[in-house]
């Protein structure tokens, strides 16, 4: 069950994710909050198109969180068999350490649950520690498999050599 505050993302919400995805991790705006890749990597995070795109896989769905009716978070999930595929964690730099980020990953853990998945898999890029560690707190754990960053330019030009670290959690309806 979600919070009244959190629901499925549409194709309206498309230009407001985009911008809010995008101040959260790259740019001047996104070093008010802890979540920049400003320093990793240059360009944008994402595109409308890969949104819609997002929105429109098998599977899959965004959920967006909103707090005195302005949208302040999302997360981007995906069903691969009995994972649920977890990214675009984003809570808007100007709202971030207020609980966001914990409320929208315990509906992504209901959502999944609902789905009949036990584990939630991620990735994260090598050179964020403190999102690692974060995300450690939450109850994931390195799986020790490593993914190439992409090559494409679309998801930003890197400053440094940068790989994912894939994580995972495992997930029970008691743990909520």
């Amino acid at each position: 069950m979600r919070p009244h505050n959190i629901s499925l993302a549409d194709k309206t919400d498309v230009p407001a994710l985009e911008q809010l995805v995008n101040s959260a991790f790259r740019g001047d705006s996104s070093r008010k909050g802890w979540t920049t890749e400003a320093d990793l990597l240059d360009g944008i995070r994402i595109d409308q198109d890969s949104l819609n795109e997002m929105i429109d896989a098998p599977g899959s769905v965004i959920l967006k969180y909103y707090e005195d009716h302005v949208l302040a978070g999302c997360v981007y999930l995906q069903k691969k068999g009995s994972f649920m595929y977890l990214g675009m964690l984003t809570v808007s730099p100007e709202m971030q350490n207020k609980g966001i980020g914990k409320k929208l990953m315990t509906a992504a853990e209901s959502y999944a649950l609902s789905l009949e998945c036990d584990t939630i898999t991620m990735t994260v890029l090598n050179e964020r520690d403190e999102l690692t560690d974060w995300y450690k707190r939450q109850g994931f754990y390195f799986t020790g498999e490593l993914k190439e960053f992409p090559a494409q330019s679309k998801f930003g030009i890197p400053k440094k050599d940068l790989f994912f670290k894939v994580m995972n959690k495992k997930i029970k309806k008691d743990s909520l």
